[in-house]
């Protein structure tokens, strides 16, 4: 066997995509100085509350390239650095809006400090330390947002659930037919799950607002076309669309789609993906949209899934 080079060993030069995450409590508030009391309590509910409200947020960075010789795309040491240096050291236990100028309101160019607007600055301030590939930022476990660097364009995830029972059979098919082809899940009777369900809007960052969309009417929109309609159903009976179309979750999360694209696009944002987890084993997720040009394939996939 032919010995490689030395440049040539430990993988060098080979391509991988590598996360690091880090973890900082902060609070905000959302504040438009622009707006009355009333204004600001009526466009931000409960978040106007002043003096703010806080979270312990977590931060996944990933980034891509060639591995060096030593066989790492970056030292780890290095990267955990840079983050510390220019992101948890300096949000870790402060009020964000009087902590980074991009969100001094103040000034004309300053917004709030939103889920989204923040996970963008946080790139800013990385971009010149390390080769980022995509960046998601939890504020909590049912709101997240990613950013792949495309100026203003970002991601926002929201997370819900409801429970339901369904029964897997086409109705031209005998009990044994259906059977063979899905399972227990054929049973007469059917049976249930505790769905969790992933709304992921894409859109531009408002410069002002910080936000994709209204995230409250996001919300509402989401409660009141899906989870109040699906929730404590039999899906095959009592959504009326079901009665003709296998509920897989394949299918509901198709129907999903099919009833927010609209109303989503009407709030201002596009439905980018829906991902519907029927449990701990099993999901299934479509696109409310093609894949944006430009985007690597995988982009939205370097981040920590959870």
């Amino acid at each position: 066997m032919t010995e490689l080079p030395l440049q040539r060993r430990h993988g060098y030069g080979r391509g991988c995509v590598i996360t690091r995450r880090a973890c900082f409590s902060a609070s905000h508030l959302y504040w438009l100085p622009e707006l009355s009391l009333e204004e600001n309590q009526s466009r931000f509910g409960s978040c106007a509350f002043k003096p703010g409200h806080g979270h312990n947020y977590e931060l996944i960075v990933s980034m891509g390239g060639g591995l060096d010789s030593d066989g790492m795309v970056l030292n780890l040491s290095d990267v955990k650095h840079a983050i510390t240096k220019e992101v948890t050291d300096q949000l870790d236990f402060r009020f964000i809006n009087e902590t980074w100028p991009e969100f001094d309101l103040s000034r004309a160019d300053g917004c709030l400090p939103t889920t989204e607007a923040l996970v963008r600055i946080i790139w800013k301030r990385l971009e010149s330390h390390l080769p980022l590939v995509a960046m998601r930022l939890y504020e909590q476990p049912g709101l997240w947002a990613d950013y792949l660097g495309n100026a203003m364009n970002a991601f926002l995830t929201i997370r819900t659930h409801f429970a339901a029972a369904h029964r897997l059979a086409r109705p031209e098919l005998t009990l044994e037919e259906n059977k063979k082809i899905y399972g227990k899940c054929a049973r007469p009777n059917g049976h249930g799950h505790n769905y969790l369900v992933d709304i992921t809007v894409r859109g531009d960052i408002d410069t002002r607002t910080g936000m994709i969309c209204d995230l409250g009417e996001l919300n509402k929109l989401v409660d009141e076309l899906v989870v109040e309609p699906f929730d404590h159903t039999f899906l095959n009976k009592d959504i009326e669309h079901f009665s003709t179309c296998v509920p897989t979750a394949e299918n509901i999360a198709l129907h999903i789609a099919d009833i927010l694209a609209a109303p989503i696009s009407g709030i201002g944002a596009q439905l980018h993906k829906v991902r519907l987890q029927e449990s701990p084993n099993n999901a299934a997720e479509v696109y409310g949209e093609a894949p944006m040009l430009h985007m690597m394939p995988a982009s939205l996939e370097a981040v920590v899934a959870k």
